[in-house]
């Protein structure tokens, strides 16, 4: 059921994305990562993923940018997007949520409570 979709990781921490890869692989998705912004909009428009994890901060562009860069993306721009951030201020969520965010996370965070939220998120969707 979930093989087909496939989740792009965007953070520049390879600890944190290695266990990203292998959670939402024993849940069945397929991965993929990037550890930069430019690498990330390469990727979400090379390999369309059903959904992103993007990290607020990181190199060349930060999350921001590549939300705003995949709302512009007219035809897979609706794409759900959960921001994942160790900015837990009320003016960074509100701004990422207003930017078009899904989701946001603060980490630390609970793994599990992000693969039931990406679940949520990728139920009904092709």
């Amino acid at each position: 059921m979930n093989a087909l979709k496939t989740i792009l990781i965007a953070d520049d921490e390879p600890l944190l994305t290695e266990m990203l890869e292998f959670r939402l692989r024993a849940k069945g998705y397929g991965t993929t990562v990037a550890s930069d912004g430019r690498e990330a909009l390469e990727k979400f428009a090379s390999e369309r993923p059903s959904a992103v994890v993007l990290d607020a901060m990181m190199p060349v562009h930060d999350g921001m940018e590549v939300l705003r860069r995949i709302r512009m993306d007219e035809q897979h721009g609706d794409v759900p997007v959960i921001m994942l951030s160790a900015r837990r201020g009320e003016e960074d969520i509100l701004r990422a949520l207003e930017a078009g965010a899904s989701d946001y996370i603060v980490k630390p965070f609970l793994p599990e409570e992000l693969m039931v939220r990406l679940q949520r998120f990728l139920a009904g969707r092709l």
